[in-house]
């Protein structure tokens, strides 16, 4: 089911009347069968993942806490980590690394029969895997306790506004507020209703009247010169920035029709000075996530100047093969790691600190 769709005209006002309708206790369930709905409109089967990844992801936290060493414990979060990942890696990338082993065999001469994996991939697989992954690491860091109602757990991972394209949420922000008992606020609700009118303008006026356009040009490149090669390259600018920020901003503003405050995932990331500014406002639930997840894990910048800017380095590439399976996102990646790294070789005099670039962004 489509923001930009018939079908969530109609399902979202009943959601919201429904909700509002009910005593808090029954608000939960209602969310979770409206979330489950959401998602199965995509592909009834692919709702086995999700329960799956919940299942593992509240499993490994619930075992976290009963474990008596912390070799045990880090037993557990592997075990969820590979577990979550591998759903994530057969579905998104095993046709990838296939393809690129048998490259690799083919390159020594070996031409073994190839077997091609042809998987449709889930909608908003990536986003649920990384929320349910950094629950468990943050119940296995003591950050936060792990929760024990099942079914609220199960509404934190399938919350249908963000289910799909983010933002990523972390469990402080959003767990709690699916316990809290909301009561309805006019003013946040027509606040809610002003940033969904605003995401779909910029989704449905803009990005989508602009991808006809960037669309032509780009499935024949040797019919167009240099300036028609700069138009799209700022349409296709505007086009992509306006589709998921106005995605994100409908999700936004859905979640706060029901009383419920997600993260903001964009802060005019074009308006940036530098490329480092940028990724402080661009998908910034994603970048924090690789932050506090990968980046600050690897060492952040609390290591030597060289390791510190292989840290940056491997924490974009890891950033572009989460954006599609391939090599030129692998590539995209680098490009922008080693424009971080250029640029955290620059004497800091102001402005926005190395760890800032992957502080922010949407």
């Amino acid at each position: 089911m489509l923001f930009n769709s018939m079908a969530y005209a109609a399902f979202l006002p009943i959601v919201f009347i429904v909700y509002w309708a009910i005593p808090h206790r029954f608000r939960w369930p209602v969310l979770l069968a409206a979330s489950c709905y959401f998602y199965m409109s995509w592909n009834a089967k692919y709702i086995v993942l999700i329960l799956f990844t919940t299942l593992v992801s509240y499993t490994a936290a619930r075992l976290l806490g009963r474990c008596g060493s912390k070799r045990q414990k880090q037993w557990v979060l592997f075990g969820a980590a590979a577990l979550c990942l591998g759903v994530l890696v057969i579905f998104k990338y095993a046709g990838f690394l296939l393809g690129n082993f048998y490259a690799a065999l083919s390159a020594f001469g070996i031409h073994p029969h190839p077997v091609t994996v042809s998987l449709m991939l889930p909608v908003g697989i990536s986003f649920y895997t990384f929320q349910t992954l950094s629950y468990v690491i943050d119940v296995y860091r003591g950050e936060i306790p792990a929760e024990k109602h099942f079914g609220i757990y199960a509404t934190f991972v399938s919350f249908f506004p963000q289910l799909v394209a983010g933002p990523i949420e972390r469990t402080a922000n959003l767990l709690p507020q699916l316990r809290k008992e909301h009561f309805f606020d006019a003013d946040k609700a027509l606040c809610g209703a002003k940033r969904m009118l605003w995401g779909f303008f910029k989704k449905l006026v803009i990005a989508d009247n602009l991808a006809p356009f960037v669309d032509m040009v780009y499935a024949d490149v040797t019919s167009y010169y240099g300036v028609d090669f700069a138009i799209v390259i700022v349409f296709f600018s505007v086009q992509i920035y306006c589709d998921f920020s106005g995605y994100s901003d409908i999700a936004v503003g859905t979640a706060k029709l029901l009383g419920i405050d997600l993260m903001t995932n964009f802060k005019s990331p074009y308006l940036s000075a530098s490329i480092r500014e940028f990724w402080s406002r661009w998908h910034i639930s994603l970048s924090t996530w690789f932050r506090d997840y990968v980046y600050i894990p690897l060492g952040g910048n609390r290591c030597s100047g060289l390791r510190h800017k292989a840290n940056l380095l491997a924490t974009f590439l890891l950033s572009g093969l989460w954006h599609g399976a391939s090599w030129n996102f692998v590539a995209w990646g680098g490009l922008h790691g080693l424009a971080q790294v250029m640029q955290a070789s620059i004497p800091h005099r102001g402005g926005y600190p190395v760890a800032k670039a992957l502080s922010c962004g949407g």
